[in-house]
């Protein structure tokens, strides 16, 4: 009587050998998917987030001002680059990166810049102690976003969240999280560089 072949594993081997053949083909398979979107986003910095309105207008909004009467129409910024953050009293990397968007807001008010800070699902005078605590800028507009429109119209995620606009008014960047001057100072020179027809 004859010995019974050694089973190879491969798929017409045995049905006892075929679930271990196709474990192997699924690990396999998810290393390479895995690998795949690794290396697709090698070397990409995950805060710079792509949106839709990179490279459209900026909506127009008409925001009260966090510290004094009034509102602030986006209108009256016509001609001017604006650097526009979101952040809350509560938000710890907001406070981290407070003195970078102090620092650019000064030292790109001669270039046109401007500075709007647009409080995130915050009280009003939490907001103001924040500042009172970290300190203002005069380049800087501070404003309220009391029915959340802008968060809604601009899709964001949460704070802290930046967006860059040149002087025609067209969103150029978005970054989202805590930045510093450096990634500022990179980001407010593209939005000054002129797009190419």
């Amino acid at each position: 009587m004859t010995e019974p072949l050694a089973d190879s594993g491969l798929p017409g081997g045995s049905p006892k050998a075929r679930p271990v053949w196709l474990y192997y083909t699924i690990i396999g398979v998810a290393a390479i998917i895995v690998f795949g979107v690794f290396a697709s986003r090698f070397g990409e910095d995950p805060r710079m987030n792509e949106s839709p309105l990179i490279g459209q207008p900026l909506p127009q909004f008409t925001l009260d001002y966090l510290e004094q009467d009034g509102s602030l129409n986006f209108d009256e910024l016509e001609g001017k680059a604006l650097v526009i953050n979101f952040w809350a009293s509560w938000c710890i990397p907001c406070r981290s990166e407070h003195p970078a968007l102090n620092a650019a807001s000064a030292g790109y008010e001669d270039q046109g810049v401007h500075f709007i800070g647009i409080v995130y699902q915050d009280s009003r005078d939490r907001a103001i102690g924040f500042l009172d605590q970290f300190g203002r800028a005069t380049n800087y507009s501070y404003v309220m976003d009391s029915d959340s429109r802008t968060i809604i119209e601009l899709g964001v995620f949460g704070v802290p969240e930046t967006y860059f606009v040149d002087k025609d008014g067209i969103i150029r960047s978005r970054y989202q999280g805590g930045i510093d001057l450096a990634t500022l100072e990179s980001h407010i020179q593209e939005a000054l560089t002129p797009l190419t027809p």
